[in-house]
């Protein structure tokens, strides 16, 4: 099942992102089928590819969980039904470019918040692949997520980042982020907490 949720289009003008100017969007969100079994590989693999080789962390826990191999075996587990002592239910969705038919990145939202989430991770968790960043479909996608979260009855959205993850910060203040506050989490890192009002 598909949710039919479009990005922005700019009257064919395009948009300019990084000082390049690029095509007018025509995005969703999907939830994950059978259908996009190669493409979720390929996408996996580049994110993979780049954790290895730049050592960076830029996707949601969620869609590593699993090994995508076993496809059934994934999508069946990819989404927390049931709240557990140290889960809470969540959806994931994917960024699909309907041009080109081309997934570009994943988005996991988390139905509410446990004493971990409201410190250290938020709502929200993104990721853009490596080869599609700096274009602006993290802004959108951040933007396509929070309509979910409206659904879901969220109306404040906590988001949580990296400091030094310029881009993830970007996308979060476009989308009507307020920074409350930044502390060194777990592994040494300083993170950075917004809040989203989601009236």
């Amino acid at each position: 099942m598909e949710n039919i949720l479009r990005g922005n289009k700019a009257n064919g003008c395009g948009q300019r992102y990084g000082g390049r100017q690029i095509q007018s969007m025509k995005v969703k969100l999907i939830k994950l089928t059978k259908e996009y079994e190669t493409k979720l590989g390929e996408m996996i693999d580049e994110w993979k590819l780049d954790h290895a080789m730049n050592h960076t962390n830029t996707a949601p826990w969620s869609i590593f969980k699993n090994d995508y191999h076993d496809f059934d075996h994934y999508l069946n587990h990819l989404e927390i039904k049931t709240k557990t002592e140290d889960r809470v239910p969540d959806s994931v969705f994917f960024l699909l470019d309907e041009e080109r038919d081309r997934l570009l990145g994943a988005v996991n939202i988390r139905h509410s918040l446990n004493e971990w989430l409201l410190k250290e991770a938020g709502h929200i968790g993104d990721g853009i692949r490596p080869s599609e960043r700096r274009k602006g479909y993290a802004t959108e996608m951040v933007r396509l997520a929070l309509i979910e979260c409206k659904k879901l009855g969220i109306k404040r959205v906590l988001m949580v980042c990296d400091k030094d993850n310029i881009g993830s910060a970007k996308s979060i203040i476009k989308n009507g982020g307020v920074l409350e506050n930044e502390f060194v989490n777990s592994e040494g890192k300083t993170v950075q907490r917004y809040w989203i009002d989601n009236q």
